[in-house]
């Protein structure tokens, strides 16, 4: 740890009361290190901040034109959703585009992040289903994908299922990493996860935004998927949620998707770069900080963004009353002990 440094540190009154270790890096298209924070190539689970790279099947195979998926469908095959209605409803039309049902799902059920939903499932005496999964998009996309393909759509979520290899064949296509010997687990939605280090999940990102070493297919599918992502930000995240705020005040030069445990990723299009940060403690709110932090140091967010954007880049901390008692702000690390290593993967 003492080599990892502290990003992200939130205060009240006028001391620190914790600090988030962390690090990250950026990542062009060639696998080189243009900005790097800590270990660059610690390997992570990157957990939802996977989403837009586990789409790009979807695409490429041609199941997402098959059963006519628009921007909006492709951009919840990338989202973590907050469970609000238009997400609900988008995921069961769009199953029942494909002959399916959210019976098919197989990521469980919990209650809408977003609580204004949360609290009318209940005013209507109605439980959550797997529909207000917040990965219920990204397994519609699976399950559209093996329908597409003829395979068993029961299982999908199986480690041997085509549906995963061909997500970890495209994850390694796009990071140019070998994974088959990497440390692996399950997510919390029951999919296979896949240990990547940080410089090769930047890496990934970036080729997404610069695809031209990329297969054809891949490359077009990079495309759309980004596309989307910056057409529908309400798809991507929710209403209160960092991404989608960040979607929208950053237009479509930042395609940034959060995951769970402190991770974020994004793809950078006008800058063809990539990023991807891991805060230790796996602390969300210092992987926001840390994220726009950088983006502003790369002058990928412009005077109107961070305007846009206001207070959640540095965000107060206010007590139950609603008073501002401290602040969850960027470290001097951030702006001063970077690195430029130029080295690839």
């Amino acid at each position: 740890m003492s080599d990892i440094p502290v990003l992200v540190e939130t205060t009240r009154g006028a001391m620190v009361e914790s600090r988030h270790h962390g690090s990250a890096v950026v990542c062009d298209a060639k696998g080189r290190v243009v900005m790097a924070w800590g270990d660059p190539h610690a390997p992570i689970y990157a957990r939802s901040a996977l989403k837009p790279l586990q789409a790009l099947p979807l695409v490429a195979s041609g199941a997402a034109d098959a059963f006519g998926l628009g921007p909006a469908e492709l951009a919840l095959a990338c989202a973590s959703h907050h469970g609000e209605p238009v997400h609900v409803e988008r995921v069961r039309n769009w199953l029942g585009r494909a002959g399916l049902s959210e019976r098919d799902l197989e990521c469980g059920a919990h209650r809408p992040t977003d609580v204004a939903a949360a609290d009318a499932l209940v005013r209507a005496g109605e439980a959550p289903t797997a529909l207000h999964n917040n990965c219920s998009g990204k397994h519609a996309g699976f399950l559209t994908t093996a329908r597409h393909m003829g395979e068993p759509t029961r299982g999908y979520i199986a480690p041997d299922h085509p549906a995963q290899l061909r997500v970890i064949a495209a994850v390694e296509t796009m990071s140019g990493l070998d994974l088959s010997r990497a440390p692996r687990g399950t997510d919390g939605c029951g999919i296979p996860v896949v240990a990547i280090p940080l410089a090769g999940l930047a890496r990934a990102m970036a080729r997404m935004a610069d695809p031209q070493d990329v297969p054809p297919a891949l490359a077009a599918a990079s495309q759309r998927l980004l596309a989307a992502m910056a057409a529908e930000p309400l798809m991507v995240s929710g209403s209160t949620g960092f991404a989608t705020a960040l979607l929208r005040a950053a237009g479509p030069e930042v395609c940034a998707k959060p995951g769970a445990e402190g991770v974020y990723a994004a793809a950078l299009r006008q800058q063809k770069l990539g990023l991807a940060l891991k805060i230790e403690d796996g602390a969300g709110r210092a992987s926001e900080v840390a994220l726009a932090a950088i983006l502003m140091r790369l002058g990928a967010l412009d005077q109107a963004a961070i305007a846009a954007l206001g207070e959640r880049t540095r965000p107060p901390v206010r007590n139950v009353a609603g008073v501002v008692v401290g602040e969850i702000r960027p470290t001097a690390a951030l702006a001063t002990r970077s690195r430029r290593t130029g080295t690839g993967l």
